[in-house]
């Protein structure tokens, strides 16, 4: 005899790049089941496809690719996901690191641990007003861009200037001039480098200010110690800090 089915309720947000309606389920015992084992990973990229992986699976509309979308969409979809499938809220611990003068002179951490809450569905994206993916570099020529994916995850958090040169190469759109555009997907990985190189410090600032400035899953808390006291503004950022 065949069981009942469970129905899963359906949720809706939209996408932070276009405004598109994204709809989803919760995430199940099975997908919880992946992340486990994630968690027991000590590989980056483990976690990484985890959450791709169940992204996939409770997304219900057949045109969001996620291995396309932008960073900061993965992170406020994954957001709501777990909001709608765990719990909104997140608790949330952090080990204070002020500097304090023991009995003996002595300084070291405090080590107080301050816990607080807080509302995953409240959370807003930032925006920067000041944000574009169009890069003038003369009164004659350009680049568009567009955002890296969560495979430049990883990428991202580099500093040397070749992984940032290969970022950059990654995440052109086209070029321009005054006659033409040049699409990056016609270009071989060779002309797109070439290209870049050429270019003055001050053109690879510009383009330093696109990824600066890119939408982010933030939020300021305030941060008070009840152990020595010390107080500051706090601001979290990316999913990883939001989930304790």
């Amino acid at each position: 005899m065949a069981l009942p089915k469970l129905d899963s309720p359906i949720y809706e947000t939209k996408l932070i790049s276009n405004d598109k309606v994204v709809h989803f389920r919760p995430f199940l015992v099975k997908e919880q089941k992946l992340f486990l084992m994630a968690a027991q990973s000590d590989d980056v990229k483990d976690v990484v496809n985890a959450i791709k992986q169940v992204l996939n699976n409770c997304i219900l509309d057949k045109d969001v690719d996620v291995n396309t979308l932008p960073t900061f969409d993965l992170e406020h979809l994954f957001m709501q996901l777990r909001a709608r499938s765990v719990g909104e809220i997140a608790k949330l611990s952090y080990t204070c690191n002020n500097k304090v003068t023991d009995e003996k002179g002595v300084e070291k951490p405090c080590g107080g641990l301050v816990k607080f809450d807080i509302n995953l569905l409240e959370i807003e994206p930032i925006k920067n007003a000041n944000h574009t993916n169009k890069i003038q570099l003369t009164d004659k020529l350009g680049i568009v861009m567009k955002y890296p994916n969560f495979n430049m995850v990883s990428k991202l958090n580099m500093k040397s200037n070749v992984d940032l040169l290969n970022i950059v190469v990654e995440c052109i759109d086209f070029i321009y001039d005054e006659d033409k555009i040049y699409y990056a997907k016609d270009c071989s990985e060779k002309e797109l480098t070439d290209f870049i190189e050429s270019m003055q410090q001050s053109d690879m600032e510009k383009i330093q200010v696109f990824f600066e400035t890119m939408p982010k899953i933030a939020k300021d808390m305030d941060f008070k110690c009840g152990k020595c006291g010390y107080s500051e503004q706090m601001h979290i950022e990316g999913i990883q800090n939001f989930f304790g």
